[in-house]
């Protein structure tokens, strides 16, 4: 018996449906940012992932459609930021505005990046190859620099922000 409550082809049925069930994978939060000539651009990304840890390598994969699209494929180099539990705002403002640094705790990188300070962890990349991916590229980029401190990870969840709970 299939306990599944639904089953059908994304291909043949509307995006929403195929979005809802991607959101059934949490996530954690990252909020990437560069250099642009207007100043620090930043964007919220649940599509991060490690790639390689010799050469380090990450990637990212920002959508076609957005229009901050074009600043982060001309950035040689951008940094990626995962989000602490207590920084779900910090998030939800890059996820409105590309410019929402009023009132962080920044400062801009040897290579002129914007770095947002305090999050879990920070990697300072440097693009080293783009892929199609549909209707979003994937970036992958190599590591130049971490820096990390403990703390408990923000998580994305059905179109929620939300925390981790300890398993008891």
């Amino acid at each position: 018996m299939n306990a599944l409550s639904s089953s059908f082809d994304p291909s043949t049925r509307d995006s929403r449906a195929f979005r809802d069930a991607l959101g059934r994978f949490g996530t954690g939060v990252t909020v990437v940012t560069c250099a642009t000539r207007a100043g620090p651009l930043g964007i919220t990304a649940n599509s991060f992932a490690s790639v390689s840890l010799d050469p380090p390598l990450v990637l990212w994969s920002p959508a076609k459609s957005s229009t901050r699209y074009p600043f982060f494929m001309a950035a040689d180099n951008f940094a990626v930021h995962v989000m602490g539990a207590e920084q779900a705002h910090i998030c939800s403002g890059f996820a409105r505005r590309g410019d929402a640094f009023d009132g962080l705790d920044w400062e801009t990188g040897p290579n002129g990046v914007p770095l947002i300070n305090n999050c879990l962890s920070r990697f300072e990349c440097t693009q080293h190859a783009v892929h199609d991916g549909g209707d979003h590229s994937i970036v992958v980029a190599r590591v130049t620099r971490v820096s990390t401190r403990a703390g408990t990870p923000l998580l994305f969840f059905g179109g929620q922000y939300g925390g981790f709970t300890e398993p008891s």
